[in-house]
């Protein structure tokens, strides 16, 4: 049973840049893509960004393309997620997920029911 903990969470001003990670336990990380998900409150949970099992691939939601990153480190098995010129509207939190395991593009990386464990999250907070 692999378990997932994401940390790098705040209170920033917009503009700012955090550096989430997600580190896991039980299973071997690069058995799994990996995926960041957010909610915001009142809002349901939507895809960030995705990254395959060797790092070679990556996805990311319209919204974030340019400002967000994700990569990982399999030796550490750790995902981050490094966010740069937040805005408000990225206020959530964020979630990480491991699976998607025969995901082959965008439209299944981004769809939450591909991943099999999710993390607790970590509240991002940014301020105009």
């Amino acid at each position: 049973q692999v378990q997932l903990a994401e940390s790098g969470g705040g209170l920033v001003q917009a503009g700012e840049s955090l550096r989430l990670s997600c580190a896991a336990s039980g299973r071997t990380l690069s058995d799994s893509a990996m995926g960041w998900f957010r909610q915001a409150p009142g809002a349901d949970r939507e895809f960030v960004a995705a990254v395959s099992r060797s790092g070679s691939v990556t996805h990311y939601t319209d919204s974030v393309k340019g400002r967000f990153t994700i990569s990982r480190d399999n030796a550490k098995n750790t995902v981050y997620l490094q966010m740069d010129s937040l805005k408000p509207e990225d206020t959530a939190a964020y979630y990480c997920a491991a699976g998607a395991d025969y995901c082959l593009g965008y439209d299944c990386f981004s769809t939450a029911r591909q991943y099999d464990h999710w993390g607790q999250g970590t509240r991002v907070t940014v301020s105009s």
